[in-house]
């Protein structure tokens, strides 16, 4: 990876990725692109930043020949209760851009990362110790998308040789941006409560159990795999890769630890609640751990601690 192009810059994984590669690769190396003409501080203050529309093929192009792209991190998308909301958008989005992103980096020669998500799996699928290879029967158009850019993907290497490559991510935690419509939105949501109110009114059940990863160790996977040796990967795209799994009567349970006031109810989202239970409570992660050395470094404990020290600092509030 020489000069990189970030598309969905300024969304929740995109805001952490791109500082995380200018600081590897150097700051002029990484574009940021996003819709917004005005991204968050940062983004467009410590290298380039350029507003792109992905469903566009014509300026994907221009843009990757104007700053000489080999690597494109491809994470614009809909997330999951948006996609539901909007599914035509959603499939413009997610697959449309996909598509334009794979077509240009055929015709230009760049490897492609691509995030999948829990979401490709559907009720039909295993929920604990999800295998790496299973039955995939989504019910959601974000899952819909999910599995079919997993399937795209793998069709532009074995007919094209585009370098793509792509991990399932679980539920992400992050005290950098908030939530964009997510179904694992309460994990991050709550901390943010439970700093501000002492109390969380949670949408999914309390003993939901959920894959989730802490924005750290997801931003390093993204880049851990992506400088692998290829001659190493033999599944190529959408590892499973998961940190910890937990419910939200459990990560309550852990906040109290930090906050003892915090106090946690729950008013369920039935559609919410309804795509979470059709997602793995625990993926099988072996194939990335042997094929790239994929390992967490964040628990549930390591990772409520940290999100707490980080959001109190950031909120200017040093009481609990």
């Amino acid at each position: 990876m020489k000069r990189i192009l970030v598309t969905g810059a300024t969304g929740q994984i995109g805001s952490e990725l791109v500082p995380a590669l200018r600081q590897r690769y150097g700051s002029a190396q990484v574009i940021a692109a996003g819709h917004q003409n005005e991204p968050q501080p940062g983004l467009a203050d410590n290298g380039p930043y350029i507003t792109l529309d992905v469903t566009q093929i014509k300026v994907i192009d221009a843009v990757v020949k104007q700053y000489n792209i080999d690597t494109v991190f491809h994470l614009a998308a809909l997330l999951s209760a948006k996609a539901e909301e909007k599914p035509q958008l959603a499939w413009k989005v997610n697959m449309d851009g996909l598509y334009n992103i794979l077509e240009v980096s055929r015709a230009n020669g760049c490897a492609v990362f691509f995030p999948s998500s829990i979401g490709a799996f559907g009720p039909d699928t295993p929920r604990d110790n999800t295998p790496q290879d299973t039955l995939q029967h989504p019910n959601t158009m974000y899952g819909v998308c999910k599995v079919s850019g997993e399937l795209l993907c793998n069709y532009y290497y074995t007919r094209f040789g585009v370098d793509t490559r792509g991990v399932r991510y679980p539920g992400l935690i992050s005290h950098e941006t908030m939530p964009g419509g997510g179904t694992t939105d309460y994990a991050v949501e709550i901390f943010y409560h439970a700093i501000k109110e002492k109390r969380y009114n949670c949408f999914l059940k309390q003993d939901t159990y959920l894959d989730m990863m802490y924005m750290p160790d997801a931003i390093r996977a993204a880049i851990e795999l992506m400088e692998t040796d290829a001659n190493r990967l033999k599944h190529r795209n959408a590892f499973n890769i998961t940190a910890m799994s937990f419910a939200p009567k459990e990560l309550a349970a852990c906040i109290q630890r930090f906050i003892p006031e915090f106090s946690m109810h729950y008013t369920v989202d039935p559609v919410r609640q309804a795509i979470a239970d059709s997602w793995p409570r625990h993926m099988n992660d072996r194939a990335a751990r042997e094929e790239w050395d994929w390992k967490p470094r964040y628990d549930l404990e390591s990772m409520t601690q940290d999100m707490i020290d980080r959001l109190l600092f950031r909120l200017g509030d040093k009481r609990f």
